[in-house]
């Protein structure tokens, strides 16, 4: 092989890399970005982290598609009352894994509450999630996030047993 040619080849290996990174933190980047958009009740900021047809199903509470996400998980008069009371939704980071332009990813979430007469926050709601997500013209979108309590049950495990197979 030419010195060309190598040089050719560590560049093509080293752009690989250099988008798997890029990937890699804006799938996380749009994981972080899910707490802060329904915490200040962003309804625009919320319906962008999906693509038009993305799927949000929280078990036991609600599934929704496209733009139903903001004006039920954001809009919705439950979370209007968690916003108003305190609430913080807080995401740990996702193990991610990129196929082309489209990815899986697995988490945590914690719906943590504020409540006023013990002056103190409390964790409400701890779940398992699965994420699928697809690059679109103007970047990674959710197709899917699914949302399970730590309750116990199979399906929750199941979920994150998932992340362990990955790859």
């Amino acid at each position: 092989m030419s010195e060309v040619e190598e040089l050719r080849s560590a560049v093509a290996a080293l752009s690989s890399r250099v988008r798997e990174l890029e990937d890699l933190i804006a799938l996380g980047q749009l994981v972080a970005r899910y707490g802060p958009a329904v915490d200040s009740a962003s309804t625009a900021a919320t319906v962008a982290l999906w693509s038009e047809e993305g799927v949000f199903d929280i078990g036991g509470v609600g599934l929704w598609t496209g733009e139903e996400i903001g004006r039920m998980v954001v809009e919705g008069l439950e979370h209007q009352a968690l916003v108003s009371n305190g609430v913080g939704h807080v995401l740990t980071a996702p193990l991610v894994i990129v196929d082309g332009d489209q990815a899986r990813g697995w988490n945590y979430a914690l719906n943590i509450r504020y409540d006023h007469e013990a002056d103190r926050f409390w964790i409400a709601r701890l779940s398992a999630n699965t994420w699928e997500w697809r690059r679109e013209t103007d970047g990674w979108r959710t197709v899917k996030r699914v949302n399970r309590n730590l309750d116990g049950s199979e399906e929750p495990r199941a979920m994150l047993r998932g992340s362990i197979d990955a790859r």
